[in-house]
Formats: structure tokens, sequence, C-alpha cells
């Protein structure tokens, strides 16, 4: 089973670039769909981008599309969320999600219940 482990977070002024990576122990990462998902203070958890795990397609909110990049290396088991043009109201607890090709269920990319693996998360905060 993969276990997930995100880093990068941290303080950034407006318009300011952060890299979110997280990173997947177990051999076979390459088998998992991943997701970022991220939740605002008071807020509930919410989706932000996605990938399957033939690299074939990407998803992203409407929110962040054009801003952020959501890319995976299978050879080293990471998946990682570039995040430019910041905005305050991006901030939030970041968290990296994962499910596997085989899990028997339809793949909601969109959805927190499209995912049975999560990390710990990381704080993004913008603000100047």
């Amino acid at each position: 089973q993969v276990q997930l482990v995100e880093s990068g977070g941290g303080l950034v002024q407006p318009g300011g670039s952060l890299r979110l990576s997280c990173a997947a122990s177990g051999r076979t990462f390459s088998d998992y769909n991943m997701g970022w998902f991220r939740q605002p203070p008071g807020k509930e958890r919410e989706f932000v981008a996605a990938i399957r795990w033939s690299e074939s397609r990407t998803y992203y909110a409407d929110s962040v599309k054009g801003r952020f990049t959501l890319s995976r290396d299978n050879a080293v088991n990471t998946v990682t969320l570039q995040m430019n043009s910041l905005k305050p109201e991006d901030t939030a607890v970041y968290y990296c999600a994962a499910q596997s090709r085989y899990s028997g269920t339809t793949y909601y990319p969109f959805a927190t219940y499209g995912y049975d693996l999560w990390g710990p998360g990381a704080q993004v905060t913008v603000s100047s």
C-alpha cells in the first residue's frame, strides 16, 4: 500500500509561486490515480487537481486553471503541483490523495470519496 507525504508548503506573497510535492512510498505508485485537495480555514475540503495513473489526463478546478500545473514522475514516486500567480484565497491546507486503479470502484477525480489514501497535509499561506 502507498503512503503519502506532502512537502513544499509555506508563506508566499500574492503573485508568488510555490511548488508542492507528494512523495509516495511503495512500489506500485504508478498504479495510482493521484489528486490534490485543499481545505481553507473554516471551509470544506475542495478539489484542486488530479492526474490519472497513466498520465493520460489531468483535471483542474476552475479556480486554479491556468495557474496551477500538476505532473507526476513515476520513476521517483512523486507528484508535483506547481502553483503560480498565487492569491490570498489559495490559502489552505493542501492534501495529496491516491486511489489504486485496481480498487474496483469508478474513479471520481473531483470528489474526496474518489480517494482512499491521504497525506497529512501541508499549509500554504498567501499573504503580504
